[in-house]
């Protein structure tokens, strides 16, 4: 794994709460300004004892009305990829690093447009509470809001793909994993380039499932 080259963070741990009493807190959450807007708060999903976990940018149009993670184009995609990788959705934690949806009004249409560092950071405190719950063996960030969010700082997606750790206040160094986003694969152009892409996406997700196996097997 590469070295985060941050120090380790000594601040206490947030308070551990189930993940039912955090979704009832986080239904009414105002930490940043995007629940004006928002159908809803869209909270993560899966076991209390899921030894992986999922983090992605943020709810999409399907996912804000259904109130629901990667529901929409992009975890249909997901969801093909994990099952082609041999990992079940239903063991899994997925979530996002953003938990309302940021969009910009066209006609009909909602537009996505990506968070700003002040909403990653507000929201990172509702993720910091999922990890508590959840306390995963192995986190993937999916793309660069996810990287952003467990790293703390910008992080280039291509350069950092691959293994590396997280480092959360209270929380010793976490095996971790950096890829792409699948919503980044559905913006292509190219049928050969989504075929390619994807590909190289269920390849990581498979380094992800022997990684958790090596990590699981060693605890």
């Amino acid at each position: 794994m590469r070295d985060t080259g941050k120090a380790r963070d000594t601040s206490p741990p947030p308070e551990k709460l189930t993940l039912a009493a955090l979704r009832r807190e986080a239904a009414d959450c105002s930490r940043c300004p995007l629940y004006r807007n928002a159908t809803q708060t869209v909270f993560g999903e899966g076991p209390e004892d899921a030894a992986l976990m999922f983090v992605g940018e943020q709810p999409g149009d399907r996912e804000d009305v259904a109130g629901r993670p990667f529901v929409g184009p992009a975890g249909a995609l997901f969801d093909r990829a994990l099952a082609e990788a041999r990992i079940a959705r239903e063991s899994v934690y997925v979530t996002n690093a953003v938990k309302h949806f940021k969009f910009q009004p066209r006609g009909k249409r909602r537009i996505h447009q990506k968070p700003n560092a002040g909403e990653i950071k507000a929201c990172r405190w509702w993720l910091e509470r999922e990890w508590a719950a959840v306390a995963p063996v192995v986190v993937v960030a999916l793309g660069a809001t996810a990287a952003q969010s467990l790293m703390g700082r910008p992080i280039p997606i291509m350069k950092n793909r691959g293994p590396t750790e997280f480092s959360w206040p209270g929380f010793a160094h976490q095996a971790g994993f950096i890829t792409v986003h699948p919503s980044s694969l559905l913006r292509l152009p190219e049928h050969a380039q989504r075929a390619e892409a994807y590909d190289a996406f269920v390849a990581d997700l498979r380094r992800i499932r022997r990684m958790l196996e090596t990590h699981a097997g060693a605890a």
